[in-house]
């Protein structure tokens, strides 16, 4: 049997959630408990956890809070069971009076995420105001004269409650001249009036008590009474009456002070003073009427007094009496009841609470930034509110419940072409004409690293001159990022590869703040005349982004490289160069060449040749080519001339300062005949260089042995070391001219070489390297062959 109710009670749970869940779907989220008023502390109100449907170990994380936007600490929440509970006294009359509905409207709000739930507590009315009377004594005054059911108005009581709470009966004390009637109006309203049943005689009865108790309908009953002394008066015996027992009036709450709101008619049957008629309110109206309105005793006219406000009162009821000056005086009895007509005379109410800010710029769409909550204190359409937002903005209005929305996201972000914004919600009510508010909120948008570092352009020209000191600052990388804060702080780094055989970074660094670009070492333009590579720039953003900027620096020559002198047999003569000429050579005759090149490049790679004049001022009959070298003959060479020509030529640049290098030409002047067997034992020698060498031995050996011998030996020996010189072109017989270009054989050419293997990353240009002997030896015979059959053809 037990078994089974507890069966019974389970199933019965069970239902009753399920009613809750699908109250839930329909309700919007939205919870309805209740609570009697004068609840203990403590006392329970609802499960609002478990209703929910949020875990208790998730409230205190999630900071769990209930808010509501009147009496907040009336109610509170256990954060250890999720149970909502009485905080504090309830007293439903002071917090919505006499109004048919009242409740607490609390706000859930759950962070990490944000979630908003509407929770309304209905605050039941309990029987806790017990009927009152105006005044616990009331006088009144009946003449003797007046008829049978004549009536007079009583003041009923009243209940701080609502519905059967208060909803009141009235019982009179027994009396044999007295009875109540009791008449019901409209909603609760009721008309609490003394019948005569029995004729009065003052002289046999001069005043009657009587006890009126007024009872609710409460459980347990509460009851209010009040005495009431009846005096019996004598003489007068007609009273002023008006035509109407109770006047209806309407009035719009903005109507100006002292407005008319009834002229009162009253009509008295006797004559003389006893027909005079004074009017006034009721000594227990109250203060509110006195206080809201006036009334002429004379005129019986009823006036505003001071402002009315719908929203304070909605309706008043007037007790107006109106006594003739007889003796004793007779009172007649109207009621005023005055209604107030609502007019739009408030403007809407905008509060924004909960603010997630700032928002990321990636936020999610949807994602909820602010509450806001709206209300008018009109009725009504006057009291109907919508909301608009300011127009260009990414966020929309969702409304959640009855005057509660969500500021959300409608579009994507971009902190960096908007960083904030100035949001402005605009409440307007339904009135006519239309009445509207607005509140502001700033919604600032956070930085995320969306946005790489950028250089002004992909490339950057340097130009730095050679044999720069090490350290030197070449040039400056700058790229900006448009993000903030550490999502736009840069940093600078190369991007490390191979520069021939040795790395980028010995030749130059990168500042990581700054981004200023270093020489490490003294660049040599000869060496390396173009050095590109890439700079890095990285932001600190989690994850960083980045971006490549290209530098190419060029190196700029400077004059620091004086003209070499090539050795003789290569191309040309050079160096110390002698050469035999025969005497029978004509003017213009090329004789010997001097070559040179520059390493450096441009203008100081150019060279120029000049003849240094002989000792003594004699003139030489030889001239050099200014740019070619070239060593020839100005006229016809005579016997007086000097055997042994000794020539000092001058190589200079172009460079500042200019650089140079001298050359010694040795000719040696013989006859057509002597020149001709010189070339023909040359031409020997250049076919079997064994023979040369074993000559030139030989003619050691004499001139050891013959140093102190005569000087004909040693002319001999000397013409015969002249002769195992190796010749030049037309040294022994008049050769075929070969016209050389500076441009084609000097150092321009063998710069632009040296050029591009630099910039294409070669590394060191590789020098020219000297003849060896055998190939000099041969090169001179096949100059010596040309010559012999040049003097042949000749």
């Amino acid at each position: 049997m037990v078994s089974s109710m507890r069966r019974d009670r389970e199933v019965g749970r069970l239902l009753l959630l399920l009613l809750f869940l699908a109250a839930w779907e329909t309700g919007s989220c939205q919870i309805h408990y209740s609570v009697p008023e004068e609840a203990k502390h403590g006392t329970f109100v609802g499960r609002i956890a478990q209703d929910l449907g949020l875990e208790l170990e998730e409230l205190v994380p999630r900071l769990f809070r209930v808010a509501s936007k009147s009496r907040g600490n009336l109610l509170e929440v256990n954060l250890q069971n999720g149970i909502l509970f009485v905080n504090s006294r309830i007293d439903r009359e002071e917090l919505c009076g006499r109004s048919a509905e009242c409740s607490l409207h609390l706000e859930v709000v759950v962070e990490r995420p944000l979630q908003v739930f509407h929770v309304e507590v209905d605050v039941k009315d309990i029987n806790d105001n017990p009927p009152i009377f105006p005044m616990a004594v009331k006088t009144i005054r009946f003449h003797e004269s007046r008829l049978l059911d004549s009536r007079f108005p009583l003041e009923g009581a009243t209940d701080a409650d609502i519905g059967v709470n208060a909803l009141l009966s009235y019982k009179l004390s027994s009396s044999e001249f007295f009875s109540l009637d009791v008449q019901t109006s409209d909603e609760l309203s009721q008309s609490l009036s003394l019948v005569l049943r029995k004729s009065l005689d003052r002289e046999e009865t001069a005043a009657i008590n009587l006890l009126l108790v007024a009872t609710d309908g409460g459980k347990p009953e509460l009851t209010g009474t009040v005495q009431l002394l009846i005096k019996v008066l004598d003489v007068n015996d007609n009273e002023p009456t008006f035509d109407q027992s109770v006047y209806k009036v309407q009035l719009l709450e903005n109507i100006a002070n002292g407005t008319l709101v009834i002229k009162l008619n009253s009509s008295d049957a006797d004559d003389g003073s006893n027909s005079e008629i004074v009017y006034s309110f009721s000594s227990d109206a109250p203060s509110t009427i006195k206080t809201k309105f006036k009334i002429d005793s004379s005129t019986g006219e009823i006036r505003t007094k001071g402002r009315l406000d719908y929203e304070e009162t909605k309706s008043y009821e007037i007790q107006v009496l109106a006594y003739d000056n007889g003796t004793p005086s007779m009172t007649g009895h109207c009621k005023i009841s005055v209604k107030i007509v609502d007019i739009n005379d408030n403007t809407p109410e905008v509060s924004i609470t909960s603010l997630s800010l700032p928002i990321r710029e990636d936020a999610a769409l949807g994602t909820v930034i602010a509450l806001i909550m709206v209300s008018d204190r009109d009725s009504g359409a006057n009291g109907q509110v919508t909301c608009i937002l300011s127009p260009h903005v990414p966020f929309k209005l969702v409304s959640t419940f009855k005057n509660y929305y969500s500021l959300v996201l409608d579009s994507t972000l971009d902190r960096e072409s908007v960083s904030d914004y100035a949001v402005v919600v605009t409440a307007r009510d339904g009135g006519s004409p239309s009445l509207s508010a607005t509140a502001s909120v700033s919604v600032e948008v956070a930085d995320v690293n969306d946005n790489a570092p950028t250089f002004a352009q992909p490339e950057y020209t340097v130009f730095v001159k050679e044999n720069n000191p090490p350290g030197c600052h070449i040039f400056t990388v700058s790229a900006r990022d448009l993000d903030a804060q550490e999502n736009a702080l840069v940093s600078y780094s190369l991007v490390e590869r191979r520069v021939g055989e040795r790395a980028l970074s010995s030749y130059v660094s990168v500042h990581a703040e700054s981004g200023k670009v270093f020489a490490l070492q003294p660049l040599d333009h000869e060496e390396l005349e173009l050095l590109q590579f890439q700079v890095s720039a990285r932001d600190a953003g989690v994850p960083p982004l980045g971006s490549n900027v290209t530098l190419q620096v060029f190196v700029l020559d400077q004059n620091d490289n004086a003209p070499a002198l090539l050795p003789p047999g290569a191309g040309g003569g050079g160096g110390a160069v002698s050469q035999l000429v025969s005497r029978s050579v004509g003017a213009g005759h090329v004789v010997a060449k001097v070559r040179a090149v520059d390493a450096d490049s441009g203008y100081n790679a150019w060279l120029s040749y000049e003849l240094q004049a002989a000792a003594g001022g004699a003139r030489s009959p030889f001239r050099v080519g200014l740019y070619t070298g070239e060593i020839s003959t100005t006229r016809v060479l005579e016997e007086a001339d000097e055997p042994r020509q000794r020539l000092l030529v001058l190589v200079k640049d172009h460079g500042e300062p200019v650089l140079a290098a001298t050359a010694t030409v040795l000719l040696s002047l013989v006859d057509n005949g002597q020149a001709s067997k010189i070339s023909s034992r040359l031409s020997k020698e250049a076919t079997d260089p064994k023979l040369a060498l074993v000559d030139v031995n030989v003619y050691l050996i004499i001139a050891t042995c013959a140093v102190s011998s005569l000087l004909v030996l040693t002319l001999l020996l000397y013409t015969a070391l002249r002769c195992s010189a190796p010749p030049t072109e037309g040294a022994c017989a008049p050769g075929k001219r070969v016209l050389v270009c500076s441009s084609a054989v000097g150092s321009w050419s063998y710069s632009q070489q040296r050029r591009q293997r630099c910039a294409l990353g070669r590394g060191r240009p590789r020098r020219t390297s000297w003849p060896s002997a055998p190939a000099y030896l041969k090169a001179h015979a096949l100059q010596k062959k040309d010559n012999s059959l040049h003097n042949q053809n000749t």
